[in-house]
């Protein structure tokens, strides 16, 4: 069995400690172990936070296949942002090569000022 201290916790849900051990101190979150952890903490059992139901507004609400399909679209975005990048890159060399910023733009699929911003940032 492996065990998390509250830090592990929090960072397991995306959250600050002090939500973590708002949610231990009103009874919402998984009961800690009753033996301390090695540094005489409290910790909780891992799996036992990894299938809790998080309550309020930020919870997840995902299963395990919701969570792989969650991590294809990390993918995806990380893709995306890479070839946002590369779009950048053409549109400055455009410039640099004297092109029309609305012959750019359709090439790249942009809007005219979208490819104006990108160009002052």
């Amino acid at each position: 069995m492996t065990s998390w201290t509250a830090d592990d916790c929090a960072e397991h849900w995306g959250v600050q400690v002090g939500t973590w051990n708002s949610y231990v101190s009103r009874g919402q979150a998984p009961a800690p172990l009753p033996a301390p952890g090695p540094a005489g903490r409290k910790v909780w059992d891992a799996g036992e936070v990894r299938s809790w139901d998080r309550p309020g507004a930020g919870r997840r609400r995902t299963s395990g296949d919701a969570e792989e399909l969650l991590d294809r679209m990390r993918e995806v975005g990380a893709e995306l942002e890479a070839l946002r990048a590369r779009q950048k890159e053409l549109l400055q060399a455009g410039r640099g090569a004297g092109c029309e910023i609305s012959a750019m733009a359709s090439a790249l699929g942009i809007s005219r000022q979208t490819a104006y911003a990108w160009l002052k940032g």
